[in-house]
């Protein structure tokens, strides 16, 4: 018999706890709330209508709490996750375990733009996480359409490929560098969102100012060729292009100037060191991974 978990992390949701809970139980064999350091009376909530809650004694990220309720939900054949303030549909969770069930996908990504929806999503939340989404797909190498969605389910087998390092909210983008290193089957679903709750605990601009400099620190180790040798040419290119100039205006009886020639000098010393820096550490990566595939 097919054993299905649900993990919702959840931080001050007193308000839209209760109905997602009891909405969550007719799709899923065991509901798993894992409160973390709320404030409020979300783990209270949570457990006068039933469900199993773990609590975190201080709030330690939504990454913390993923990995406490992955830990907890172990032997289960599909685990799901998805947010507790009240935007997620518990009704799409069938959408994304009948993926894992029927053996088309390891993992499966509730998309709220797939097909080109995603309309009622606000301007500035579909900008910032356009941003995210393509800086997210370069470090993993996949496309998804929707990477920061909290909304996903995962065969029980493929939970060891994770490793849980990141504390916040980048925690999404890392499990799809995680799905993308094992070599996962992933597959997308459409899934609705409601903005309307306003259940927020942080700003979507610093939420998602915080998840690209968490995604763009996974670059700097899992793509350095992007991260050091791309942006390395740009500037050594650019302190190439000036010491032509700075050459042909010699060579036409021009003087130079010192702070530009200073600059000059700088930007292509800068640029290939950026290079080769990219380049020494994508060989060292290629023979760590080669070394642990043998």
């Amino acid at each position: 018999m097919t054993h299905i978990a649900v993990i919702l992390p959840a931080y001050n949701e007193e308000v839209a706890i209760g109905s997602m809970l009891l909405r969550t139980k007719q799709f899923a064999d065991r509901v798993i709330v894992v409160d973390d350091g709320s404030t409020d009376r979300t783990a209270e909530v949570a457990r006068l209508a039933g469900f199993e809650v773990i609590r975190h004694p201080t709030n330690m990220g939504k990454g913390a709490a993923l990995r406490t309720g992955f830990e907890a939900a172990g032997g289960a054949d599909v685990i799901v996750t998805m947010d507790a303030d009240g935007q997620h549909d518990p009704g799409d969770i069938p959408k994304l375990t009948g993926a894992i069930l029927s053996g088309e996908a390891d993992v499966v990504n509730g998309s709220r733009y797939l097909n080109g929806n995603g309309k009622s999503t606000p301007a500035y939340r579909r900008l910032g996480q356009s941003v995210l989404d393509k800086a997210t797909n370069l470090n993993s190498g996949l496309n998804i359409t929707d990477t920061q969605s909290g909304f996903r389910a995962f065969s029980g087998g493929v939970i060891p490929s994770f490793r849980f390092s990141q504390k916040g909210f980048g925690i999404e983008s890392e499990m799809l560098a995680d799905v993308a290193k094992a070599g996962l089957r992933v597959k997308e679903v459409e899934v609705g969102v409601r903005y309307d709750v306003d259940c927020a605990t942080e700003h979507p601009v610093s939420h998602g100012w915080r998840g690209l400099m968490q995604v763009l620190h996974q670059m700097e180790l899992n793509r350095p060729l992007y991260y050091f040798t791309v942006p390395g040419m740009v500037i050594g290119g650019i302190g190439a292009f000036m010491g032509l100039s700075f050459l042909r205006t010699f060579y036409l009886g021009g003087s130079l100037m010192f702070g530009p020639t200073l600059l000059m000098i700088m930007l292509f010393m800068v640029g290939t060191f950026m290079s080769f820096t990219g380049i020494i550490l994508h060989s060292m990566s290629r023979l760590i991974n080669e070394s642990r595939n043998k």
